[in-house]
């Protein structure tokens, strides 16, 4: 039952993305292009995805589980350190560069396209990279 309300919702996140324009690397990038062309219609996508994830959140930390009796594992570290702004900033270079972060990136190779096959290639080469400085850097 997990499995499908897991494929359920990555069903609904990639139609949404499809939908709203979020899988077109050239709509992001015009996005991006504050001072070209600029294309504010991602900006309502956003928006409304953080109202309502807004009010998800609220729901959710009044819960001790998940609809499916699974318990809810919820980020609690408020701490803004050099890795997370690092981090934020390589990603917002990714997307810049490219104009697809992970969740289009799916969407991307799922349609057999060759430029979301090699961003995840390169993305999922920059995890291992990462792991491997992280193991390193713990011994």
């Amino acid at each position: 039952m997990n499995l499908f309300f897991a494929f359920l919702a990555g069903l609904l996140f990639g139609v949404g993305l499809i939908i709203a324009g979020m899988a077109n690397p050239a709509k992001v990038l015009s996005f991006l292009d504050i001072g070209g062309q600029w294309d504010p219609s991602l900006a309502l996508v956003m928006v409304s995805a953080v109202v309502i994830a807004t009010f998800g959140f609220v729901w959710v930390k009044k819960r001790q589980t998940s609809l499916l009796g699974q318990p809810l594992h919820l980020p609690t570290s408020t701490r803004i350190d050099k890795r997370l702004i690092g981090g934020s900033v390589l990603f917002g270079i990714g997307w810049g560069l490219a104009g697809i972060c992970p969740g289009p990136a799916l969407v991307l190779v799922g349609a057999g396209t060759f430029k979301g096959i090699l961003f995840m290639a390169a993305m999922l080469a920059g995890m291992a990279i990462f792991s491997l400085i992280e193991s390193y850097r713990q011994r």
